[in-house]
């Protein structure tokens, strides 16, 4: 089986995982990561949206090469996959079990979370390259500035301790970054888990849509595939999955959009939580509803609507 999927030590980390838990079902089937470097990866200052969002940015080369017969099938980290088109000829064939949802703040080596803390965010540079985060950022710290702030990982933090600049798409810079905030689950995966510094509950940022969600995408009409997939498919990741993708479907959201939204199975019932936020954070819209667990794309639906009969609409819109 060739699983295509970012070059990025993240991706790859992710991969290995897909691997190993495929291993373990069918120890007989080889596998081969087969390395990707997209546009999103290339270019570490351009905003997304240059790319046609996370979608252009970050998954349509691979998904392209499964159409073209060149892969088997593709890792995803879910919260990259957009939510608001279609992708004919695809199925997501297996949601690995879902990891960390929380967003994590990290900050540079000389500077503690009391110092953090006590300045409440004045005079304090905050790095992240998601409008969800900048938006929640605004509202927990109003007196700090957010700076677009992009890169793996791992890249990440070096310039977050080296105290490098960031390129803007306009050639200029901005920075040095004070602190970032990045997914917890990804910190923890890379080995930087001794990094975080605090860990944003959910009712303080709630998560991206998808967020903690390794997924694994090959074509509809491989069913050779798709039963190998099935084997590691995670029932109740998956069941989250659907309900939280279809409240991004429903709102027709972006990745210039501030968008949030988690589920939780409890027994045969999902709860789902979603927020739409204005990019400067002063206004935000949620709402949590439940509903049975068989249906799952029914609860995320009632959620966006619910969203849009309390205007988010306008929010999305000026994002968009």
């Amino acid at each position: 089986m060739k699983i295509g999927t970012r070059s990025s030590t993240m991706a790859l980390a992710q991969t290995n995982e897909v691997i190993a838990q495929l291993k373990s079902v069918a120890p007989a089937l080889a596998t081969q990561i087969v390395n990707f470097k997209p546009q999103g990866d290339v270019d570490q200052s351009a905003k997304l949206d240059r790319y046609g969002g996370k979608g252009g940015a970050f998954v349509a080369e691979i998904r392209q090469a499964m159409r073209d017969g060149k892969l088997d099938a593709a890792m995803h980290s879910l919260k990259d996959v957009p939510g608001d088109e279609e992708a004919a000829g695809l199925v997501f064939g297996a949601y690995l079990k879902r990891e960390a949802i929380e967003d994590a703040l990290v900050l540079r080596p000389d500077f503690t979370l009391r110092d953090f803390e006590n300045k409440k965010g004045t005079g304090i540079k905050i790095g992240t390259d998601s409008v969800r985060r900048g938006a929640y950022l605004k509202r927990l710290y109003p007196e700090c500035e957010i700076i677009h702030f992009r890169g793996a990982a791992d890249t990440r933090l070096r310039k977050l301790d080296d105290r490098v600049m960031q390129k803007l798409p306009d050639g200029g810079e901005v920075g040095p970054a004070d602190a970032l905030v990045m997914a917890k689950s990804g910190l923890v995966r890379v080995g930087f888990g001794a990094r975080i510094s605090k860990t944003f509950s959910p009712d303080e940022m709630l998560p991206a849509i998808g967020q903690g969600i390794v997924t694994v995408e090959c074509a509809h009409s491989d069913w050779k595939t798709r039963e190998h997939l099935a084997l590691i498919d995670h029932h109740e990741t998956r069941l989250c999955a659907l309900a939280e993708r279809e409240t991004l479907w429903i709102l027709n959201g972006q990745c210039n959009t501030p968008i949030a939204g988690n589920a939780k199975l409890e027994r045969d019932q999902l709860t789902l939580k979603a927020a739409v936020l204005s990019l400067d954070g002063e206004t935000l819209i949620d709402v949590t509803v439940m509903g049975s667990a068989n249906k799952p794309r029914e609860l995320g639906r009632d959620a966006g609507l619910a969203l849009l009969a309390k205007g988010a609409a306008a929010l999305i819109d000026p994002a968009s």
